[in-house]
């Protein structure tokens, strides 16, 4: 099979049921790429205000370093943890997606990644915005000394990228969506190459009876072949 071929031989955008996966071409795919931006993007928003997003300013109680709004910074940590199992989860499925047989089965898993992502996009806009709007608010008596300045920049930035990249997911999605909605697709090669052609029975017009149909049934390897039964044409 030609690796160029590798992504539209088979129904949404993957090889036919049960074709083996070169993990150097999947890792190569630009989806593939995208899901792992996505992955450190989203590892770098949680981290980012879970290890510095609170500080404690003269009492032991924290507060967030987002002009003190604890929604903002349970957000962001939300948005991030989710998006950062929600890679983990589709990229396993891009893996495996050549093994999945059923035809419906591939279009729930491609109509649910468009959803997911579609929506992912729009959550991180909203963290792009919420967090820089209350970073923008935050005076310096609040944070002395810039604590958590680095953390929250970081959060506020790859949030913006998150935007981009799960976006381009979504486009990505929407086009193995397309591409498996073609029939012709699958019922002109995909379906030839797993259904053999067999002649079909005529009525033979000259003595009034049926013809057998041919037998299909193959002997065993590493056997003798018999004769198989030839066909009769018949004489008018």
């Amino acid at each position: 099979m030609e690796p160029a071929k590798m992504d539209g031989v088979g129904s949404f955008g993957a090889g036919r049921a049960g074709s083996t996966v070169d993990p150097i071409s999947f890792a190569k795919q630009p989806q593939t790429i995208l899901r792992a931006l996505s992955w450190i993007f989203s590892l770098v928003v949680f981290a980012s205000i879970v290890n510095e997003g609170y500080v404690n300013i003269g009492s032991e109680r924290l507060y967030c370093i987002f002009n003190k709004n604890a929604d903002a910074c349970n957000y962001g940590v939300f948005v991030g943890l989710v998006g950062l199992l929600a890679c983990s989860f589709f990229l396993l499925l891009d893996y495996k997606f050549s093994s999945i047989s059923s035809v419906k089965d591939r279009k729930k898993a491609v109509m649910l990644e468009i959803g997911f992502s579609g929506f992912w996009a729009f959550l991180y806009f909203v963290s792009f915005c919420f967090l820089a709007n209350q970073w923008s608010r935050t005076t310096t008596d609040e944070l002395p000394l810039n604590q958590g300045a680095d953390a929250a920049r970081a959060a506020i930035a790859f949030s913006f990228f998150s935007i981009i990249t799960w976006a381009g997911l979504t486009v990505r999605a929407v086009q193995k969506y397309l591409l498996g909605t073609d029939m012709t697709l699958f019922t002109s090669e995909h379906l030839e190459s797993a259904v053999p052609t067999q002649p079909c029975p005529s009525n033979s017009p000259g003595g009034g009876g049926t013809t057998e149909p041919t037998e299909t049934y193959q002997n065993p390897p590493f056997t003798e072949n018999n004769a198989a039964p030839t066909y009769q044409v018949p004489i008018y």
